[in-house]
């Protein structure tokens, strides 16, 4: 514990000169300065808490298309994990409770990541449809599907919100499968555990010929079958070979 409390320390100078960095960033229209931001300060993290990130399927990906990916959610580390390892112009659709963070929130508050009100409908259709222009404008985003963190490390149920965007944007879904973030850092838990991330990249899905409520239901339960089928169940009683001292 008092070693995580000082590489907490050592992060916390560190997020705000990059939260200030990307909010000077944030009028280049395009966001690559912002982006680039955001990855630094994550491999920086990753680095500083002895975090390795292996990714497998990543051949499948374009370098010239942009995708709507879904991931699962069990730990903060999913961001900095997705963030450092996945092409360099995706933007993050996030939840409005990280911009309470001094610095750092407001820099994701008004940069070009993607917040959403899960409180409020009207403002959660607006952030969908904000994602939509991202993704016409030549960038992917990134969601997770479950909407909030797993308590107990098993996948949970997806939402909807994912998968309407997908289909309304017509641009492919790429699952993404993050397997050993639970253990890392547990939901209520500030004991950051060395280990390894291991993050697999599905083969993009189509959405083009998908339409309405009944193309969002086909395709969330595609999404879900492929993410199930590499999940690494990280409930308790389960062991994980990744952890390293």
């Amino acid at each position: 514990m008092p070693l995580t409390l000082l590489k907490i320390a050592l992060l916390i100078p560190w997020t705000i000169i990059m939260s200030t960095l990307a909010i000077l960033a944030i009028p280049q229209a395009s966001g690559r300065v912002f982006r680039w931001t955001a990855r630094t300060w994550s491999q920086v993290i990753l680095w500083l808490f002895r975090i390795r990130v292996r990714v497998t399927g990543a051949e499948h990906l374009r370098p010239d298309d942009h995708y709507v990916f879904v991931s699962n959610h069990a730990s903060m580390f999913d961001i900095p994990a997705c963030l450092a390892a996945l092409p360099p112009d995706v933007n993050i659709v996030f939840k409005k409770e990280l911009t309470r963070v001094p610095i750092w929130g407001w820099a994701l508050r008004f940069g070009h990541f993607i917040m959403i009100d899960r409180s409020n409908a009207r403002d959660a259709m607006q952030s969908l449809q904000r994602a939509a222009a991202t993704i016409r404008a030549g960038a992917s985003v990134l969601l997770f599907a479950e909407g909030t963190r797993t308590l107990d490390g098993r996948l949970q149920p997806f939402k909807r919100g994912a998968f309407s965007l997908a289909v309304n944007s017509g641009r492919p879904v790429v699952p993404v499968t993050i397997n050993g973030t639970f253990r890392i850092l547990p939901k209520g838990s500030i004991n950051v555990r060395p280990t390894d991330i291991e993050l697999v990249v599905g083969t993009p899905i189509p959405t083009a010929e998908l339409a309405g409520k009944p193309g969002e239901q086909i395709l969330m339960g595609r999404v879900h079958e492929v993410i199930a089928a590499h999940y690494e169940d990280q409930s308790e009683g389960t062991e994980h070979a990744g952890f390293r001292a």
